[in-house]
């Protein structure tokens, strides 16, 4: 007589959503610790010896910046908090709901709370098959996307059963994310006319590309004109080609649009153009009313909001410009919500 077949539940996937952190309030004791987890993250800060790093940092560099972060985040805090903090949130619980009960999506930031472990325990408990890491960065950056890789594996390496756990590393070219972005901009020049387009990203230091450089591929010209598969990792050459298909999608010509950088921190060269120093120029270009994009980042927070928003907006007034437009993060617009749902099915 054969033996009955055992009964076996449903396998489910696990699927951690992750962003690089807010403080817990915008005060400057909570502001402190968030930089100072921050700016100590060797990925973040690699050109210091540790001997060197954490005493300035800790000591000095952070005691110095927290109280002027915390006037900053003061003015980016909402009603329901960090920007995001609660879009992130958005973000899970939508993509949960798009997704299904086949999956269990969690949300967890590189820096402060919700942390990567909580996330992580939360999908263990959930005793998920297999983890999907979705780190919300479109560009890959060694010190954001990898520095979150990094800690999920320092984090699973100590579990007893490790499941299988797979990486997105970078949606630069997601079809998507690129219509969602194209969407969004569409909304904002159907509102008014704009003589330029600006693509500002978050910078990294030059020396971050070179550490990643495919047999010394990257020169920080026209490599970046293509995407490849000796710069598919290439930052600079990923915020490039996310430029290209968004103008493309809006139909921009190369001369309509401008590709810059920003957030700086330190006197080593960053990737360039800077974009606070070329806006300036702008007004006397005859450039007075300019749309602003902000494509590294899926969320409203200080960068977006605060940096290119109100800061930028005030240099280009005060330069000559007439009007400065920030387009709104992705948050949890339905067509991301999709997006990120049809990426992790494809994974």
């Amino acid at each position: 007589m054969n033996s009955p077949t055992p009964a076996t539940s449903a396998r489910r996937i696990g699927v951690l959503l992750v962003n690089l952190g807010t403080p817990d309030s915008p005060q400057t004791g909570d502001v402190r610790r968030y930089l100072n987890e921050f700016l100590t993250d060797v990925r973040v800060i690699d050109n210091l010896p540790a001997v060197v790093h954490y005493p300035l940092f800790q000591g000095i560099v952070v005691p110095l910046r927290a109280p002027k972060s915390a006037k900053i985040y003061q003015q980016l805090w909402t009603e329901r908090g960090s920007p995001l903090l609660f879009h992130g949130l958005d973000l899970q619980q939508k993509v949960q709901a798009a997704l299904g009960p086949e999956y269990v999506v969690a949300f967890g930031m590189r820096y402060q709370n919700p942390s990567i472990a909580k996330a992580l325990e939360e999908l263990r408990e959930a005793a998920v098959d297999r983890i999907i890491v979705l780190p919300l960065f479109p560009q890959y950056a060694a010190a954001s996307t990898g520095s979150v890789q990094e800690k999920v594996m320092q984090i699973v390496s100590k579990w007893w059963i490790v499941p299988s756990i797979s990486f997105i590393s970078a949606f630069s070219d997601d079809p998507g994310f690129i219509a969602t972005i194209v969407a969004l901009g569409q909304r904002e020049m159907a509102r008014h006319q704009y003589d330029h387009v600006v693509f500002s990203y978050h910078g990294i230091p030059e020396r971050h590309i070179t550490k990643g450089s495919y047999h010394n591929y990257c020169q920080f010209g026209s490599c970046c004109d293509t995407l490849n598969e000796k710069n598919r990792y290439c930052y600079r050459a990923q915020c490039f080609d996310t430029s290209r298909r968004v103008a493309a999608g809006l139909g921009l010509s190369p001369d309509q649009y401008t590709v810059s950088f920003q957030s700086r921190l330190g006197r080593d060269p960053w990737l360039k153009p800077y974009t606070d120093i070329l806006l300036k120029d702008f007004p006397a270009k005859g450039i007075k009313n300019v749309l602003a994009f902000s494509p590294a980042f899926v969320a409203d927070c200080l960068e977006t909001t605060i940096e290119v928003g109100e800061e930028f907006k005030e240099m280009f007034e005060e330069a000559g410009g007439e009007h400065w437009q920030l387009v709104p993060s992705l948050n949890s617009e339905p067509q991301w919500v999709e997006a990120v749902a049809a990426m992790i099915r494809r994974n």
